[in-house]
């Protein structure tokens, strides 16, 4: 009888020390230290949040030869989160998770939501990953008594002051920083809002530059601009204005030795020419996008082996939205492709994508994105 009754109590210490561990298992975030693993927090959507990188050990810009493929960041009103899409050909994208998101706006950003997000590749051949954090349905989603953070009546619409800054190598593993500008840079003192945050490599500086929207007392509204740390967590110089030109939503790209900045003012697509990044930018006065509709958020990138640019923007004033597209060569005449799923731009798996913006891919990394993700794609 003592044997079995040892035996009892046995098995009774094991299922309680089993019980134990489940309960720590769950209590202790994935990845964490301690558990043997790296010290990585998995995320819903395929990417793990990771403490640091460390970069590969081929690091380096990739010549445009080395260039294969396509991959698109935007994000829907109905989540708060952003979603990523791959394509071979530049015309084609196929959503990645499922159409279900990638960047969990509710596990990133203070106001659990993000918007604006946009991607593009540094000198390092990193992906530089930066959003809006806002939620515009924070109070119907039960996240906040109020309509917005602050009073609108003193600080407008949004009035968001944090952006969410992310870097990868793989796309897998990222890095994540809530940063929350007015905190860092008390000498702007009472801004309105933080948004639309781009990045692009300045060779002058030799720095990621991040270059986003400021506005004051709900109705001056400029682009700033900011120097990055390495890591991509920061902002490490105090936000200066672009000036010579008023406006939201910029986007850059380099051409030979000018920067061709795209931005928004009246709800209609600009243009402005400089051959200094931050300074000196002329602008032109007509309306460059073919809509009739408002629009927002353009963004420019290079079909792979040509002289073609297509400038993509969304066309949010449509019902339903959509995304439009236009081609140049020469950043003076432009050919209107129509909008998304309605022309020669198109997505095998989703539809109608908001303020988005398009980097690139080579063939192994393609490759390597589909499989993760477990996505049937044509890499022929």
């Amino acid at each position: 009888m003592k044997s079995l009754a040892l035996v009892f109590r046995l098995i009774v210490a094991a299922l309680l020390l089993g019980r134990a561990l489940t309960s720590f298992a769950q209590a202790v975030p994935a990845g964490s230290p301690g558990l043997g693993s790296s010290n990585a927090a998995k995320k819903p959507g395929g990417i793990e949040i990771v403490s640091e990188l460390m970069p590969p050990a081929r690091a380096r810009p990739f010549k445009a030869t080395e260039l294969a493929g396509y991959v698109m960041v935007y994000f829907k009103d109905e989540t708060h989160s952003a979603y990523l899409a791959i394509s071979r050909d530049g015309y084609t994208f196929t959503d990645l998770n499922g159409g279900q998101p990638v960047f969990d706006g509710a596990n990133l950003a203070e106001q659990k939501g993000v918007r604006d997000p946009h991607l593009t590749r540094g000198p390092d051949g990193a992906f530089y990953l930066a959003m809006t954090d806002l939620h515009i349905f924070g109070k119907r989603a039960g996240l906040r008594e109020t309509e917005w953070q602050r009073p609108q009546e003193k600080y407008g619409w949004g009035n968001n002051r944090a952006l969410v800054l992310m870097k990868s190598w793989d796309l897998i593993h990222w890095t994540h920083s809530d940063f929350r500008v007015d905190l860092a840079f008390p000498a702007l003192g009472d801004i309105d809002c933080a948004w639309a945050p781009e990045t692009t490599y300045d060779p002058v500086a030799g720095k990621m530059m991040v270059y986003f929207t400021i506005r004051y007392g709900n109705k001056n509204a400029n682009i700033y601009y900011a120097y990055a740390n390495d890591a991509f967590t920061k902002l490490e110089t105090t936000p200066q204005m672009i000036r010579t030109i008023g406006g939201i939503d910029g986007d850059l790209t380099h051409v030979g030795d000018q920067w061709h900045l795209f931005y928004v003012g009246g709800a209609k697509i600009l243009h402005a020419v400089s051959k200094e990044i931050t300074q000196g930018y002329v602008a032109e006065t007509r309306r460059i996008d073919p809509e009739t509709k408002a629009t927002e958020a353009p963004n420019v990138f290079k079909r792979l082996g040509t002289d073609i640019y297509v400038l993509m923007y969304d066309v949010y004033g449509a019902r339903p939205n959509n995304m439009g597209f236009s081609e140049t060569k020469d950043f003076v005449t432009y050919k209107d492709l129509g909008h998304f799923n309605e022309g020669v731009m198109r997505g095998t798996n989703f539809e109608r994508p908001k303020h988005g913006a398009v980097s690139y891919l080579t063939l192994d990394e393609l490759k390597a994105v589909a499989a993760h993700w477990n996505v049937p794609i044509d890499l022929k």
